[in-house]
């Protein structure tokens, strides 16, 4: 994915996100492009909300939270999250107007946790983009995988599958392409 197609997805949320910043802390005020992700995990009972870019530059403190946030539950692995990931999910937030936090069901996946995954589905990749830090499965209560994906793939920075029958929706900063139904 190219910057100028991350930026041109980001551009077309602003008018979106926009209200959600009006009552930021003043050395917020007035920044022309924030991003903020929000997510939880049913699995760690964490929550997290935070703006981790402003203007051009990755908040340290912040992008650390991510990849602990976004760390293998079974193992307590912490790996770093490819913030190509991380800006597809907050731009598809975006793209789909909703203040609902994804729950998070994977990020970064240790190889253990994904060859036991894999020895139960079929559906799990034997090298799993998890397993570098590139993906992320999400579900929203708000919105259907369909509209989901739809946002997702409007990014057109990377993957997007599309799990109905598990209602989540993986999206990685791979190479573009979809499947699922």
């Amino acid at each position: 994915m190219t910057r100028r197609a991350l930026l041109g997805a980001f551009a077309a949320t602003t008018i979106t996100a926009a209200p959600t910043f009006a009552n930021a802390a003043g050395f917020l005020r007035g920044a022309g492009d924030i991003r903020r992700i929000r997510m939880y995990s049913g699995r760690t009972g964490e929550r997290i909300d935070m703006i981790y870019w402003i203007e051009g530059q990755y908040i340290k403190d912040a992008v650390k939270e991510v990849n602990y946030f976004m760390r293998d539950w079974r193992t307590d692995g912490v790996k770093s999250i490819d913030l190509r990931t991380v800006d597809i999910m907050a731009a598809s937030h975006n793209l789909l107007g909703v203040n609902e936090p994804y729950m998070l069901l994977s990020g970064y996946r240790s190889p253990q946790t994904n060859a036991m995954l894999r020895s139960r589905s079929r559906g799990v990749a034997k090298n799993s983009l998890h397993m570098r830090g590139q993906a992320a499965d999400l579900r929203l209560s708000s919105r259907s995988v369909h509209q989901m994906a739809k946002a997702a793939v409007a990014c057109h920075g990377g993957g997007v599958g599309r799990y109905s029958g598990s209602n989540f929706v993986h999206m990685d900063c791979g190479v573009v392409r979809s499947w699922g139904g």
